[in-house]
């Protein structure tokens, strides 16, 4: 197995690991119930997807 011959400096590690940070997960506003949701998610508070209620939320 072949193995480096000189250390990577620490710079050259650091613009590898550029892309490794989270991103925060973008949020839109349900056009039924106004409530912030995921985009192309089904709302959890009214269960409307694409205009058209496709899951049942009981009601509390």
């Amino acid at each position: 197995m072949p193995n480096p011959k000189r250390r990577h400096s620490k710079s050259r590690t650091a613009k590898r690991r550029t892309h490794d940070s989270l991103k925060a997960t973008s949020l839109s506003v349900c056009p039924q119930c106004q409530e912030p949701k995921q985009p192309h998610v089904v709302c959890k508070n009214c269960g409307y997807y694409n205009a058209r209620q496709v899951r049942a939320v009981s009601e509390e």
